[in-house]
């Protein structure tokens, strides 16, 4: 069947539906792209909290721990460098425990997308990654700590694939390519928010350092978009066609021969791109802190702003040129261009200033822009049916295969260059070679319609 039934409203309706009156679906897409994007947003913002908090919180949490094993009378030197490497090791658990949540989330709430709808799985994802941030803000240990970081994880894993399932099933085929910018840009939109959110706060606290408590007690505020979701935005009616006469979907029906492959693959290509992000990028605030030293105010923050900017642009023009270009060179392409861009940061001398936050925007530019390719592409891999629960499997299992990389080979490579944090960053940037070879035994998708 060759007619893509996104392409005019009437199409978007099973026969046994009653279409809507064109501008109540005018409306309810619209009014889905809004609830979509803010979602996206504020997962970004929320995910943007760790890089910002993660210094402060962990220095307050660890101290003691560190203090009591060193003993009264230990030199100055070593309980910073005792502190220091505690830090950088814990860090990289509380990362590998997102990604391990955020791999659960996807997979459940894909599931129940696929089970119960769109909208009303996304009401969920939304309350569990919002509440549970803000637990995070009462946390007296770094196990505490732990905990709300992997179950708001939960929640933030289900919320990226039910959103793209649902924005790509009602908008028409020829807005796809701009659409998967769009939520490539507001997750990073997010990232932005919440470092303009720690200056701020910084600046009311009179503080030069996070207010981190504050942070994630603002962590919160998303949850009133559950509201607006499940009073306005209407449910995928492609979503309802496909499963009307049909099985519930079973959890691991994406794996199915038919499937199989192409959740193999996706998953693949999604664990590149995320471990490049967990295990290299997601660093740098913590490495800007270590180059401006904890006194200079703002370190951080700037360093997390520019390359917000810079992965805005890049996940609009990832997407945008996979539509001329297709699928496949684009993916090709990006992992050159975030090869070249992180090997120049962290192969390179620096010290904190413009320099190094022009290559911060350049490695924003170039590795976070495969979130603006992955909500176009993946949607297009998988029949409806089951598009949320693939979706879930593929993305997150990414994430999964990205956090043993981040504990194996960061870890590893933090120990092996004895803390030269850049040192470690490069080698673990590599991933993206693995990239280069891994697209082409892929599907190229360009120019066909979403699999009913």
């Amino acid at each position: 069947m060759n007619h893509d039934p996104t392409s005019d409203a009437s199409g978007l309706y099973s026969t046994a539906l009653a279409p809507p009156p064109a501008d109540a679906f005018r409306r309810g897409r619209w009014l889905a792209l809004l609830a979509a994007s803010l979602g996206w947003m504020f997962d970004g913002f929320e995910m943007g909290l760790h890089p910002l908090v993660a210094y402060p919180a962990l220095r307050e949490l660890l101290s003691p721990g560190v203090a009591a094993t060193l003993g009264p009378g230990a030199d100055s030197a070593a309980a910073a460098t005792a502190l220091a490497t505690a830090v950088g090791q814990w860090n990289a658990i509380l990362n590998a425990l997102f990604l391990f949540g955020a791999a659960s989330g996807g997979f459940l709430f894909g599931w129940l997308g696929d089970r119960i709808g769109r909208t009303r799985a996304l009401t969920l994802t939304i309350l569990t990654y919002t509440l549970l941030t803000g637990l995070g803000g009462f946390s007296t240990s770094v196990w505490h700590l732990a905990a709300s970081r992997f179950l708001a994880a939960v929640g933030m894993g289900g919320e990226w694939s039910l959103g793209v399932a649902l924005v790509m099933e009602i908008w028409p085929a020829s807005a796809r390519p701009l659409l998967a910018g769009v939520i490539g840009a507001m997750g990073n939109l997010g990232y932005l928010l919440i470092a303009l959110t720690s200056l701020g706060v910084n600046v009311l606290s009179g503080q030069a350092t996070t207010s981190w408590r504050p942070l994630m007690f603002i962590g919160v505020v998303p949850a009133f978009l559950v509201f607006m979701i499940r009073l306005w935005v209407p449910e995928s009616a492609r979503w309802e066609a496909a499963v009307a006469d049909a099985e519930p979907v079973r959890p691991w029906e994406p794996l199915a021969p038919a499937t199989r492959w192409r959740c193999v693959i996706a998953t693949l290509l999604t664990g590149v791109a995320l471990l490049g992000t967990w295990g290299a990028v997601q660093w740098i605030p913590l490495w800007a802190v270590t180059l401006a030293g904890p006194e200079r105010a703002g370190a951080k923050e700037y360093s997390q702003i520019v390359a917000a900017i810079g992965a805005c642009i890049g996940a609009l023009a990832a997407a945008l040129f996979s539509r001329r270009h297709g699928r496949r060179p684009t993916y090709f392409l990006l992992c050159l261009l975030s090869l070249a861009s992180t090997g120049w940061l962290f192969r390179t001398p620096q010290t904190f200033g413009p320099g190094f936050l022009a290559g911060v925007f350049a490695v924003g530019l170039t590795t976070a822009a495969f979130y603006g390719w992955a909500p176009l592409y993946l949607p297009e891999l998988f029949p409806t049916r089951i598009r949320a629960t693939a979706q879930g499997i593929a993305y997150n299992f990414g994430r999964i295969f990205a956090g043993i990389g981040t504990l194996a080979l960061t870890g590893a490579m933090l120990d092996r260059f004895r803390s030269d944090l850049p040192a470690s960053l490069a080698v673990t940037s590599l991933i993206y070679v693995v990239g280069l070879v891994l697209i082409w035994f892929a599907p190229e998708t360009k120019g066909r319609p979403l699999p009913d």
